[in-house]
């Protein structure tokens, strides 16, 4: 077993993770396992579903089907090193190893920010835009926005991360969490500051513009005078509104406060949820709330006949 007192002599970091008896780290990897299957099976179903369907090519689910693609590579930054340290003795993660995961895990989130800000933009439009839509939310603005938002999120934290990569570490090798978190390499007050001026940006900034969306969205739904117009207007946001609270529900927990106040089990807790959880419930909300996403999905599982299941030329 691994000795963190002898730490410094080791080329990486020990990710403590879970500490547990050998029988409760194979418990752990089983369930993990399990948990990581799923939201590869769960998202991979969406963005295949989304090719099969003629009816689904349409600018709302082709941001669907990028958001699901985003959320296998965004759950697979983390669980695999995971389930691999529930099986290892030392634990150990090299400086390169463990700076791409921090690279990849916090552009991958910057990335679902900006995609969860168009995607209100999109259901902005739809409904209080409705007769312009068409002509604005066009096959070229959604596939310039789908770059843009994959763009942006990985330049975002780039600069910083090569910086810091550069630099000597001298500190403590023991992260008491299952990723690589940024406090033990963060110690300078330069790498302090650009991480703590960066990192909401995506989060804050762009969680405003996802509720200022949905206030004129609210607005203008009110203003239908049919109940069946809004309750229908209203089916067409829940999903997204259920994805960005699960989302930024957790983010604000953990980030809305200084780090130094959370302890390292709620840190592991509230991380595990938004980067393992969420990814394994996002499908599950937007298939039980879409009725094209659920006729789609049974048709793609073959749960309607043959003779409907005709492929759809590619996106």
């Amino acid at each position: 077993m691994y000795n963190p007192s002898n730490s410094s002599t080791i080329s990486g970091f020990l990710l403590l993770g879970f500490p547990s008896p050998r029988e409760g780290q194979i418990l752990l990897y089983v369930l993990f396992s399990a948990v990581y299957l799923l939201t590869l099976m769960g998202n991979g179903s969406i963005i295949c579903a989304v090719c099969w369907d003629q009816r689904l090519h349409t600018p709302m689910y082709i941001l669907l089907a990028n958001f699901s693609f985003l959320e296998i590579w965004y759950v697979t930054s983390t669980v695999p090193n995971m389930l691999a340290n529930f099986l290892s003795d030392t634990k150990v993660i090299s400086f390169s190893g463990c700076f791409l995961q921090f690279y990849f895990f916090f552009s991958l989130g910057s990335t679902e920010c900006f995609f969860l800000a168009v995607m209100a933009f999109d259901r902005y439009l739809a409904i209080c835009r409705p007769l312009h839509y068409p002509t604005i939310m066009t096959k070229r603005l959604c596939t310039n926005l789908v770059i843009n938002c994959w763009v942006l999120g990985f330049l975002w934290f780039l600069i910083p991360i090569i910086i810091i990569s550069q630099m000597t570490f001298c500190g403590s090798r023991i992260i008491h969490h299952f990723l690589c978190d940024p406090g033990p390499v963060l110690k300078s007050p330069v790498t302090e500051l650009v991480f703590s001026t960066l990192s909401p940006v995506p989060v804050f900034i762009l969680f405003l513009f996802i509720m200022g969306s949905y206030a004129l969205v609210l607005r203008a739904v009110l203003r239908v005078p049919s109940a069946t117009g809004r309750r229908k207007a209203f089916s067409t946001c829940g999903s997204h509104l259920a994805v960005v609270s699960l989302s930024y529900g957790s983010v604000l927990v953990m980030y809305g406060s200084p780090a130094s106040d959370h302890k390292a089990g709620m840190q592991k807790i509230v991380t595990l949820f938004y980067s393992v959880v969420t990814p394994l419930l996002n499908p599950v909300i937007y298939s039980l709330r879409n009725k094209d996403m659920k006729k789609a999905m049974q048709k793609f599982l073959g749960m309607e006949s043959m003779s409907r299941c005709h492929p759809s030329p590619d996106i």
